[in-house]
């Protein structure tokens, strides 16, 4: 085999020096510069370049939360200044510098501490150490401090209970001249909004069930607790009958043919009325014209028009004075009615004002009617969202169910549920529905035409993926 000779090229211009193939040069000085940044292995000890492998195999590593990874990254240093970080193995060529180092200006505090000289650094520290000894033992004593459990904490509390002189029987000293002592004295004093005590809702956070729905109920709270439920489910199907009554029941069933009739008859309802006119239109107009005809040789000289004009028939004096005599017959008369009703309203003065006080009650009553109805809608459960609030159904177990026993007890309702509901009812929550696990959307896949390869078709490729799928599962 023939080697094949270096082509000799000519150098003459400068053009010409960027023909020659300086690659190997190159290599040899990048892998010196890598040496010096990272060091050559002859440099390197074998701990360094070679592991024991004790460990047969490599322990599962630890999964951790997302507040255990934010913790490490916090700890790390950032990103941001990695690119000021020194990286390089490479030695200093000035190996002699001058580094200055700034004095730090004011107070060194920790050097205070530490090294105190001035005896104002000596009573600090004293002081200092009273403080913290102070604070050990208040937390000392919190630890220790048995909690009172009968006490309730979602009770209101009022502060001037707790200061003497604050609050007075009489009402004289108001909450607000009480707060602006409490807070000049030094008296922790929390004011509270008043939106927050505020109730929208008279639904109770922990109702009592009934006391039917016990394991082993009395015959009376379980035969109450059937009948609630039975008036309950009675009063639905009376609603669905109603409206089953009023919508579909009210139009009765009709065979597709009888149907077909009737819609062609209502369509054509109006054209045997059209028909109808159009031909007693053509007998006028056939009447007209011999009318016409007959006048025309009776009489050459009359001319009759569609819209005759009109005569300006102007009153005459007497017709006028008529006219205005009536006018002022007609208001007198009305005068006379009008005094008339005057006299005997007066006459009926008591029956007037027993009305009018009648009235006033009648009007009475519709307000106290219209406040009841809104004082109970402000505490009814509000349409937060799309959908109303439905009390859930009742828990009631049959005769043939009841066990006796909690261990053998058939499980009705979930706590969570129960909890869930409540706070929809308390207007915590808007009421939603349940829908269940949603269907993800089916994705179209195909290779791009920049992708594809010469002679192999789509369903290649698939049978190829699906092949790769198995294999993978295996």
């Amino acid at each position: 085999m023939s080697v094949q000779k270096k082509k000799r090229i000519s150098k003459k211009n400068k053009s010409a020096w960027r023909k020659t193939d300086i690659n190997d040069v190159e290599e040899y000085l990048e892998e010196q510069r890598q040496e010096e940044r990272i060091g050559s292995f002859t440099e390197k000890a074998d701990q360094e370049l070679f592991k024991v492998d004790v460990i047969p195999a490599e322990p599962k590593k630890k999964i951790l939360t997302e507040k255990q990874k934010r913790k490490l990254n916090a700890k790390k240093p950032l990103r941001s200044f990695q690119s000021l970080e020194n990286t390089s193995k490479v030695q200093d060529p000035i190996v002699k510098r001058n580094i200055v180092k700034q004095k730090k200006s004011g107070r060194n505090i920790e050097d205070e501490v530490i090294n105190p000289t001035k005896p104002r650094h000596i009573q600090a520290n004293e002081d200092r150490a009273k403080t913290y000894a102070k604070v050990e033992e208040k937390l000392k004593k919190r630890a220790t401090k048995i909690p009172d459990t009968n006490k309730d904490i979602w009770a209101e509390e009022d502060f001037r209970d707790k200061i003497p002189g604050l609050k007075d029987e009489k009402g004289w000293i108001s909450k607000e001249l009480a707060t602006y002592h409490a807070q000049t004295m030094g008296m922790p004093v929390f004011k509270v909004h008043d939106s927050i005590r505020h109730k929208t809702t008279k639904a109770k956070k922990f109702e009592a069930p009934h006391p039917g729905t016990s394991y082993n109920p009395s015959l009376d709270d379980h035969l109450s607790l059937i009948s609630n439920v039975v008036d309950k489910e009675e009063k639905i199907i009376k609603e669905e009958k109603h409206l089953k009554r009023v919508t579909t029941k009210m139009f009765s069933k009709v065979t597709p043919e009888e149907r077909d009739r009737q819609h062609l008859k209502e369509m054509s309802a109006g054209m045997d009325d059209d028909d109808d006119e159009n031909e007693n239109g053509d007998e006028n107009e056939e009447i007209d014209s011999k009318t016409s005809t007959k006048n025309d040789s009776h009489s050459t000289s009359s001319y009759s028009t569609p819209n005759p004009p009109v005569e300006n028939k102007k009153k005459t004096k007497t017709a006028r004075n008529k006219e205005l005599r009536q006018k002022e017959l007609q208001k007198k008369l009305e005068a006379k009615k009008a005094l008339k009703k005057q006299t005997a309203d007066l006459n009926r003065i008591k029956s007037l004002k027993s009305e009018v006080i009648a009235e006033e009650e009648e009007l009475k009553e519709l307000m106290k009617r219209r406040r009841k109805t809104e004082f109970k809608k402000k505490f009814e459960p509000k349409r937060l969202g799309r959908l109303k609030y439905n009390e859930p159904d009742q828990d009631v177990l049959m005769p043939e169910d009841l066990t006796g026993n909690v261990r053998n007890i058939k499980t009705q309702t979930s706590l969570l549920v129960d909890r869930f509901k409540n706070f929809q009812k308390r207007n915590i929550l808007p009421v939603s529905v349940a829908t269940g696990k949603q269907k993800a959307p089916k994705i179209k896949r195909f290779p791009r035409s920049s992708h594809k390869e010469p002679g192999v078709s789509h369903q290649m490729l698939r049978e190829q993926r699906l092949a790769q799928k198995k294999l993978n599962i295996v």
